[in-house]
């Protein structure tokens, strides 16, 4: 009996001639084949006639020179040529679809959607500024901000979920790239109905055994373990009494009393102002986090998502970091 992987002789493939000659519908029949395990599943998804897709396989095997499929009654298995074109298919086709996708954005002007993960603190006015001559310039293209923890914007960037995203990192992935944003400072505040508000003379000391209010990441293995040493600092009560992933239930637990709480400077400033936060010692060498423009090489992005993201980048390594941060 003649061995499987010998039922076809094995010629040279010329690559050249095989991207002119190759005809994708069999690759596409041939990914519903091995996903189906039979000819007569595979016929009834492809809407076509047992024959036609028998006939099909039997075309690819010819043009590759390999033996894909063993088959007998109650026997359907991809050989070890067949595994292997299966993946490339699988990626081959999906690159296709992907593609029709992308043609649909092509039009004389720039339109298409673009998801963006942002970390709940984050407030930068040239961010700001780049989305609204974005969208002055390309006003059919839409966008969505998802205002997510760090860590899961930064897991959505890498997954190919979001277009980019605005995040502290704690650890850079070698697989993403990074761009510094602009660094904020965080210090210790507490509310109007906080037995310290208001108070001018406090020391390091007034501080000890106040409850704390916290947000989720505020650990020492994540990115805000600067913060984390803030508060042990000030040696706030280990006990919590009010935590959150979202800065502005952070800040409103410290402005209902809850206790004492970190918050960017810059972010809070306008509360200051208006009497609804106090800030508390220390006021010296506080900590200072650093936000980044993360995004993934390898997404295939349109023509609203590209357009975004190098203007952004563009904007970013034109005005001096100095001037992007906050004291």
């Amino acid at each position: 009996m003649t061995p499987p992987d010998q039922v076809h002789p094995r010629p040279h493939i010329d690559p050249e001639r095989l991207t002119r000659e190759m005809n994708w519908n069999l690759l596409r029949t041939f990914v519903v084949l091995a996903e189906s395990g039979s000819i007569t599943e595979a016929a009834e998804r492809l809407r076509l006639k047992q024959p036609s897709v028998s006939v099909a396989l039997k075309k690819l095997e010819d043009q590759l020179g390999q033996h894909l499929i063993d088959r007998s009654p109650g026997h359907f298995t991809l050989t070890k040529a067949g595994q292997m074109l299966y993946r490339e298919a699988v990626n081959i086709n999906g690159s296709i679809l992907r593609l029709a996708t992308l043609m649909r954005t092509v039009t004389p002007e720039i339109s298409g959607h673009v998801q963006i993960a942002v970390a709940s603190h984050v407030l930068c006015p040239l961010f700001d500024s780049v989305i609204g001559d974005f969208y002055a310039a390309h006003p059919k293209a839409s966008l969505a901000i998802d205002v997510i923890t760090s860590g899961d914007a930064i897991t959505a960037v890498a997954a190919k979920r979001v277009s980019f995203a605005l995040a502290l990192v704690r650890e850079q992935d070698p697989n993403l790239r990074y761009l510094p944003v602009y660094r904020e400072t965080f210090g210790l505040f507490c509310g109007p109905r906080h037995p310290l508000f208001g108070r001018s003379d406090l020391t390091l000391e007034d501080l000890k055994g106040h409850a704390a209010v916290v947000f989720d990441n505020d650990r020492l293995q994540d990115a805000l373990q600067d913060v984390t040493l803030l508060r042990a600092r000030a040696a706030l009560a280990p006990e919590v009494t009010g935590v959150s992933e979202n800065l502005e239930e952070v800040r409103r637990m410290i402005m209902a009393g809850l206790g004492i709480g970190p918050l960017p400077k810059h972010v809070v400033a306008r509360d200051i102002e208006d009497g609804l936060l106090w800030q508390v010692p220390p006021f010296e060498d506080l900590p200072e986090v650093d936000v980044y423009l993360i995004w993934n090489p390898t997404t295939v992005r349109n023509r609203a998502e590209e357009t975004l993201l190098t203007t952004l980048i563009e904007r970013l390594e034109t005005v001096p970091f100095a001037e992007r941060s906050y004291a």
